[in-house]
């Protein structure tokens, strides 16, 4: 590995950890620190193919990368499956992850990035989802039983359906697979919707909102409308709340930079230890 790439991958890790320590403080991701990881890694991508003589692909690797993990961290984005710093903290991972000057080597570590995080970031839910259903079971079982009785029809259908798929296992084992699926699938829906509704909601101070927090539900002061949206409350918005309103209830993001740093953790170590390939 040559000190480029073993550069870029400490650069990397340095910054998805103070990522993470400033996401478990504060619940966000500042945009200086993502920015200046694309900026930082870039930099240092265009000099060291300056000074080594081996012409500039180093350097539009980490374009390409940068510009591929632009178009995923956006549709993430607005897909609402990413929160405003998550997004940006995976697109200034594009400038970082294309590690070498070879483009399939690049391709390699780039899709098996997007791999582990799939695959951590769903474990990572799960874990998360059980850990706050069972700190707050109380408010957890209420909030089912009222999406429970609201959706008493989906539940009947699916275990209607469920049984039907299992009862075709005689035949070939994928409806049992099948129907398995479609008997929990309402539960696992509803069970985190009810973890979203009791145990996301969360009154604070308007003192104490920073940007880009999430509204729970539109606020109405006067004849101005703050509408909860996914983008989160602008500075604007926060100081005309802070004059007109003590309270308000937000919605409490579940802070996944974690998921990035195991990622990539998982990535260094199949690259460098286990010397993998998806190829």
């Amino acid at each position: 590995m040559v000190i480029g790439e073993l550069f870029l991958i400490l650069l990397g890790l340095v910054w998805i950890i103070f990522a993470v320590v400033q996401d478990l403080r504060k619940r966000e991701i500042a945009n200086w620190l993502n920015f200046s990881l694309v900026i930082f890694a870039l930099v240092f991508r265009f000099f060291y193919s300056m000074f080594n003589n081996q012409g500039y692909n180093f350097f539009f690797q980490g374009v390409l990368g940068f510009v591929f993990f632009l178009v995923i961290g956006n549709l993430l984005y607005y897909g609402k499956v990413f929160a405003g710093g998550d997004a940006k903290l995976m697109i200034g991972l594009g400038a970082i992850v294309p590690f070498s000057s070879n483009f399939l080597s690049n391709v390699n570590s780039s899709l098996m990035f997007l791999l582990f995080f799939l695959v951590a970031g769903a474990l990572y839910g799960v874990v998360l989802a059980v850990y706050l259903g069972v700190k707050n079971r109380k408010v957890f079982k209420k909030e089912f039983a009222k999406e429970f009785k609201k959706s008493k029809k989906v539940f009947y259908i699916a275990v209607v359906f469920g049984i039907i798929l299992i009862l075709l296992a005689f035949f070939d084992i994928l409806f049992l697979y099948l129907g398995i699926l479609i008997f929990i699938a309402p539960y696992v829906y509803y069970s985190a919707k009810s973890i979203d509704e009791g145990c996301m909601i969360k009154k604070i101070n308007t003192k104490n909102l920073t940007e880009g927090d999430w509204l729970y539900r539109d606020v109405k002061l006067g004849k101005r409308l703050i509408e909860a949206k996914w983008s989160g409350l602008s500075q604007d918005e926060i100081v005309f709340l802070r004059k007109k309103k003590k309270d308000v209830l937000i919605r409490e993001g579940i802070p996944f930079s974690p998921v990035f740093l195991i990622s990539y953790a998982g990535l260094i170590y199949a690259l460098v230890i286990g010397n993998i390939s998806l190829f």
